[in-house]
């Protein structure tokens, strides 16, 4: 009797003893879990506590769940086949905080989008097309589209090849992603305040949004030369300090609300590239070091390298010509761009190359 009359989320969570269907995987240099929309509860509230718990969060070590203990292994893709024309599946990102009970859906992650085709295809939302299968996938956190061509040779997902990424030991099958539409997908605009730079804080930025909203200003404004490595940023508690009173004030100026409890804005600290790629960045997502750079994020620095007058465009060594081959170097290695601009200089269109890794299929408790 009690089963029947409780609320559909508590019948549902009764049930967690039998498991929820999932498949873990790494898509770029993240980590994560993968549901069908269908195995998860419709309900929100219900569906994010779930979440925490699988994780293991809130908890620095996430020891009683399968997060790893960082922001780039605690994240989650929901995935469902799309109603949408021309498009193949629809994407949910939710990133769940290793130290605070916080599910947020309000960033995409285009790391984890690269497992997002090979996962369509293997739980048969997406039939296999040749020795290729190019996956339509809407992203749900920003509305926009984004193809991954998916190497599917004997009519199967293989993740077996010659490609290397920058931040992922040995070589896998390439995965290359290409972003439609991307400016303008939190923020509503490119530019949200329609400015090259604004001065926070007697610091000069770039806010911007080309798939991930970002905060791109010069290492040495505020202290740094914009080569440490990951550790030595972390421990400078100075220097978070003051990145972060940025990031506050200029949440509403990018559209995005009060964005205390929010993933974004992503903040970009640039300085010459000095490895003979475009630019030189280190990235904080927000309150700790990227051990790399992220998809997104390295899409929209790369785009504020191609603003004259932006604090990126100063240190940049822009390439010619309409299509643009931009790598952006990073803690660990680099990420390399392929942007594509109009005779205005507009960007029109972006591409990387990622890899993706099945590492457990099966059930997964709470």
């Amino acid at each position: 009797m009690f089963i029947t009359c409780a609320p559909v989320w508590k019948r549902w969570a009764l049930n967690m003893s039998n498991g929820i269907r999932c498949m873990w995987m790494r898509g770029g240099t993240s980590k994560g879990g993968y549901f069908l929309k269908d195995d998860l509860p419709a309900d929100e509230t219900a569906r994010n506590n779930i979440l925490l718990k699988i994780m293991g969060s809130p908890d620095l070590r996430q020891i009683d769940g399968m997060g790893g203990a960082d922001p780039l292994t605690s994240k989650v893709a929901i995935i469902s086949k799309s109603f949408r024309p021309d498009v193949d599946v629809d994407y949910l990102f939710l990133q769940v905080f290793v130290d605070q009970a916080i599910v947020t859906d309000a960033q995409n992650c285009g790391n984890i989008l690269s497992g997002v085709g090979p996962f369509a295809i293997e739980r048969g939302l997406v039939p296999v097309s040749n020795d290729t299968t190019r996956v339509s996938i809407y992203m749900e956190n920003t509305g926009q589209l984004a193809i991954a061509s998916v190497p599917t040779p004997n009519n199967e997902v293989s993740y077996f090849g010659s490609a290397r990424i920058d931040g992922v030991p040995g070589a896998h099958a390439a995965i290359p992603l290409e972003f439609r539409d991307t400016a303008g997908s939190s923020c509503g605009a490119l530019l949200p305040t329609g400015n090259a730079t604004d001065v926070i804080n007697e610091v000069k930025v770039t806010l911007i949004d080309n798939g991930m909203p970002c905060v791109v200003l010069k290492a040495e404004d505020v202290g740094i030369t914009g080569y440490e490595d990951r550790a030595t940023l972390d421990a400078n508690t100075e220097l978070k300090s003051r990145i972060e009173a940025i990031r506050l004030k200029v949440g509403r100026l990018m559209n995005l609300g009060d964005v205390r409890e929010k993933s974004v804005p992503k903040m970009i600290l640039v300085v010459a590239p000095r490895a003979g790629g475009a630019i030189c960045a280190r990235s904080f997502i927000p309150h700790r070091a990227h051990a790399s750079i992220g998809v997104l994020a390295a899409v929209s620095t790369a785009t504020a390298c191609l603003i004259p007058g932006s604090p990126a465009f100063e240190v940049a060594n822009i390439p010619l010509g309409l299509r643009k081959t931009m790598s952006v170097e990073h803690p660990t290695g680099e990420m390399t761009c392929i942007l594509e601009t109009n005779d205005r200089g507009d960007v029109v269109s972006s591409a990387l190359l990622r890899t993706a890794r099945k590492l457990m299929d099966g059930e997964v408790f709470a």
